[in-house]
């Protein structure tokens, strides 16, 4: 005998709040979402807080975010949780990969420090320096309903890091099969969707799944 099946997803339309304070993040949100016609507010421009984030994984502080932002607006809300987890420091920074840049957000010193405490293992070859990227995407509505979808990029890190198109830990990082950082990327290469762009950075891989299941192409 079958279990239920599962509830079907709920589409997005009109206005929804994305639950970052990170320009960055913020700036990758918006263009992905600029071609399903959905009018986006961030968190920042609303003046909500941040709330405290006590998930143990990616998936439960985005969902953290995205309810937080949902019941402070009445709004639907779309929150990401990602970062870099790096195998010789046994998933480091991982979940914590924005505490490692400090309140100052300086990630060329948590890059530094990335790099400083591979050299400390001996981790000099790109196969001592593997690491991958994880996003984890939440859409909360303001009666309790969630969807969430992940995604991860596997590369290696470089030292000295190189580019200036990325944000965070994009620089140093090296997507498999490709000769470029995340930070030399074109917007279009790392998070355009095809047929314009090739959606390479995690946060595209995920929101291609979430495009899927809860948004429609704008007429």
């Amino acid at each position: 005998m079958s279990g239920a099946a599962p509830p079907p997803h709920r589409r997005i339309s009109g206005r929804l709040v994305i639950a970052t304070h990170n320009p960055g993040k913020l700036r990758e949100m918006r263009e992905l979402l600029a071609p399903y016609g959905i009018e986006a507010v961030s968190a920042g421009e609303l003046g909500l807080g941040e709330p405290e984030e006590t998930g143990v994984s990616f998936a439960e502080n985005a969902r953290i975010k995205a309810v937080a932002a949902t019941q402070a607006t009445g709004l639907p809300a779309f929150a990401d949780d990602s970062g870099l987890c790096v195998e010789a420091l046994d998933g480091a920074p991982g979940i914590h990969s924005a505490r490692w840049a400090g309140p100052s957000k300086d990630f060329p010193a948590a890059m530094a420090r990335i790099d400083e405490l591979l050299r400390s293992k001996g981790a000099a070859s790109p196969p001592q320096r593997r690491a991958h990227f994880v996003s984890a995407l939440c859409i909360a509505w303001p009666d309790g309903h969630t969807e969430d979808f992940e995604a991860r990029v596997d590369g290696s890190l470089v030292w000295p890091p190189r580019g200036s198109r990325g944000f965070g830990f994009d620089p140093m990082f090296q997507p498999d099969g490709l000769s470029e950082t995340f930070g030399e990327l074109s917007s279009d290469d790392k998070h355009g969707l095809p047929p314009r762009g090739r959606g390479l950075s995690h946060r595209a891989r995920a929101f291609l799944k979430l495009a899927a299941a809860c948004l429609r192409p704008a007429d």
